[in-house]
C-alpha cells in the first residue's frame, strides 16, 4: 500500500514524500525536492506531495465555510493564453505511477462547501468536474474513447481523510470531496492510497479531495467581476485528473488542464486540452483514435512510487 497527498500551493514551492508498505510488511519511504517543474512532453514521471502522511490523526471537525457564490453576469469565456501553443496543438503530458482499474467512486463530505455553496450544487460541481476527465471534454474534435468510470453514490456524514497540516489521515475507504481547514498557502489538496501492481500502474484505492474554505475564496461562475477567486470546476477538473494518474506539465503549457500553474478567475482548465485528452487515453485505451493530423506523444511508464503532484495557483495580471 502506498500513500501520498497532491497540494495545490500559492507559492510555488512542493516537496515530494512517498510512503510504501510492502506485501512482506516492509516500510519504504522517498523524499524529492521538487521545486523545479520543468516540461514534461509525454514523460512518466512521479510529481511532489506535502509532507509525510500521518495515520493516526483525528478528524478535524467542520470549518467556517465561505459566503455563499452570488456572483451575477456573464460567465468568463473559455480562452486559451496568448504566451503558450493552443489548448489543441499542445500534445504535453505526463502520466502517474497510478490508475482506476475499476470505477471511481466519489462521495460528498459534510465539510463546508467551496464558494459557499449548497451540498446540492457542490455535488453538480464536483460531478462535472470528474466527468470533465471521465469523458474526455474537450474542444478540439477528440472523440470520447477513454474508459475511465466514476460513480457517485450518496452523500456521507465522513470527511475528507485530510487534516488541517495537509496530511492524509488514514484510509477510511470512501474517497470523500469537501471543502475544510488546510495549511495556509493552499488551495486544495488530494490524498490517494494505491496498492502496488508489479508490471503495470499502481491501482487505485481511494483519493479524497479537499478544497480549502478557510484561507481562500471559490466561485462556481465566475464573471467580469470576479477578484481572486479560484473555479470551482476548474480545480476540481485537474485535482481529478491527478485522481484518474495525469501528472503536471510546466512551463509553457499554461492551456492544458494540467498547467502546473492555474490562475484565477478563469474557466480555461475546465476543458481538456490535446495532451489532456492523450494522457488519459494512454492510461486507459489501447488503441488511440485521435483527429486527422494528431502528433501521438510516446509515453515512459514511471516509477512505482505513488507521489502527488503540486499545483501552484498564482492570480492572472
Amino acid at each position: 500500500m502506498a500513500v501520498a497527498i497532491d497540494t495545490l500551493t500559492t507559492d510555488g514551492e512542493s516537496h515530494g514524500f512517498t510512503l510504501q508498505v510492502g506485501t512482506d510488511g516492509k516500510v519504504s519511504y522517498g523524499l524529492e525536492n521538487t521545486a523545479v517543474d520543468a516540461s514534461t512532453d509525454g514523460y512518466d514521471r512521479p510529481g511532489s506531495a506535502s509532507p509525510d502522511p500521518a495515520t493516526d490523526v483525528p478528524a478535524e471537525p467542520d470549518t467556517v465555510v465561505d459566503p455563499i457564490d452570488t456572483a451575477e453576469g456573464a460567465e468568463v469565456a473559455d480562452v486559451d493564453a496568448a504566451a503558450a501553443p493552443s489548448a489543441c496543438s499542445d500534445g504535453a503530458y505526463s502520466t502517474k505511477d497510478q490508475k482506476e482499474y475499476g470505477t471511481y467512486n466519489w462521495y460528498v463530505g459534510d465539510g463546508g462547501m467551496p464558494g459557499g455553496l449548497s451540498r446540492d450544487d457542490a455535488t453538480w460541481a464536483f460531478m462535472d468536474a470528474i466527468n470533465n476527465i471521465t469523458d474526455s471534454h474537450n474542444n478540439c474534435g477528440y472523440s470520447d474513447s477513454v474508459g475511465a468510470k466514476e460513480n457517485y453514490p450518496a452523500d456521507t456524514s465522513r470527511e475528507a481523510s485530510i487534516n488541517s497540516s495537509n496530511r492524509c489521515t488514514g484510509r477510511d475507504e470512501l474517497s470523500v470531496w469537501d471543502g475544510g481547514d488546510l495549511k495556509s498557502g493552499v488551495v486544495a489538496s488530494t490524498c490517494f492510497y494505491t496498492w502496488a501492481m508489479p508490471g503495470v500502474k499502481n491501482d487505485l484505492r481511494e483519493a479524497d479531495v479537499r478544497f480549502n474554505t478557510h484561507d481562500y475564496d471559490c466561485t462556481n461562475k465566475p464573471t467580469s467581476s470576479c477578484s481572486n477567486k479560484y473555479d470551482i470546476r476548474s480545480v476540481g477538473t485537474h485535482e481529478a485528473g491527478h485522481v484518474f494518474g495525469l501528472g503536471h506539465v510546466g512551463s509553457g503549457h499554461s492551456n492544458l488542464t494540467m498547467y502546473t500553474n492555474s490562475f484565477t478567475c478563469k474557466t480555461i482548465a475546465r476543458t481538456l486540452g490535446k495532451g489532456d485528452v492523450l494522457a488519459l487515453r494512454s492510461i486507459y485505451e489501447e488503441e488511440h483514435n485521435e483527429p486527422v493530423g494528431a502528433n501521438h506523444a510516446s509515453v515512459s511508464r514511471g516509477s512505482h512510487d505513488d507521489a502527488g503532484c503540486g499545483l501552484h495557483i498564482r492570480e492572472q495580471q
